[in-house]
């Protein structure tokens, strides 16, 4: 991520970086050159890591301890769980509705919640801890990106801007688009990174003919949702992009093929070239 329109003398950035999830968290926090926030961005950043080391620990389904896996050995029952598991239960009830059983956490016999929380904690943790920093008169911007899904804020004032690039999944050494926004959420899925991770609930095999979805919306949880469904709806199946409420989106096929929407409407089909998105208006909320 970088600056946009603002020339980067006037602003410094501070950045903290942990490994959590099992991927690179990149904590961002951009201020005056002169700010004297320090204090107050350091104390925020550190606080971002521990709450999302903590979500790791309940919901990892690589630790025995976690309470995902405690309840699927049935060691633990919701009820019981930590407040947060409840929460999540129910977005991704809510996620599973509204995309037909696309996206489905229970399609191995038992509940397991991975495809939604990494952009849950983000889009949270921006929310709680890191969004109060913008009434300090110096702090122009925040955001985290979580292995390349991200939730972005700017002050309503300042003219800092955050420029993303989507990786080629078909050539990494290659940018495919950048987005410019002020504030959002941005989520990538694809096989640039992991390979082919994300099954198909129908089938219980890898989702195949996309190489890349990425998805801008306002939440994080909304960006990841369906940057996962597209994956596992495939190319040729766009009929969720009408009811998602996404703001945009760029799927890329494994054969280099490209489509592209904005708003509920698809505005490119099978392009030869991928061009800029362009500025996105800053969101109502984050």
């Amino acid at each position: 991520m970088s600056a946009g329109d603002p020339r980067p003398a006037d602003f410094r950035r501070s950045v903290k970086v942990e490994q959590i999830m099992g991927t690179a968290v990149s904590i961002h926090v951009i201020t005056a050159a002169e700010s004297v926030a320090g204090e107050f961005v350091a104390a925020a950043m550190g606080r971002v890591g521990a709450r999302l080391h903590q979500v790791d620990r309940v919901c990892s389904p690589f630790l025995e301890s976690s309470d995902i896996c405690r309840i699927a050995r049935g060691d633990l029952g919701l009820a019981d769980a930590d407040p947060m598991i409840a929460e999540i239960h129910r977005e991704c009830l809510d996620a599973r509705a509204r995309t037909g059983g696309l996206f489905d956490p229970w399609w191995k016999g038992w509940f397991d919640p991975t495809g939604i929380v990494k952009g849950w904690a983000v889009e949270r943790v921006v929310e709680q801890e890191l969004a109060p920093l913008l009434e300090i008169r110096d702090v122009a911007a925040v955001g985290v990106n979580a292995g390349g899904d991200m939730q972005l804020l700017t002050a309503e004032d300042s003219p800092w801007v955050w420029e993303v690039g989507i990786v080629d999944p078909n050539d990494p050494r290659q940018m495919a688009a950048r987005l410019s926004v002020t504030s959002g959420a941005i989520a990538t899925s694809g096989i640039a990174e992991r390979g082919d991770h994300i099954i198909d609930p129908r089938t219980g095999g890898a989702a195949h003919g996309i190489a890349s979805s990425t998805v801008v919306a306002d939440r994080l949880t909304e960006a990841d949702l369906w940057a996962t469904t597209a994956m596992i709806a495939g190319f040729d199946d766009l009929d969720w992009i009408a009811t998602a409420g996404t703001r945009a989106g760029l799927l890329i096929a494994s054969d280099g093929r490209v489509r592209r929407w904005s708003g509920g409407t698809r505005i490119l089909a099978d392009g030869a070239g991928l061009e800029r998105f362009g500025r996105l208006p800053q969101a109502a909320s984050a």
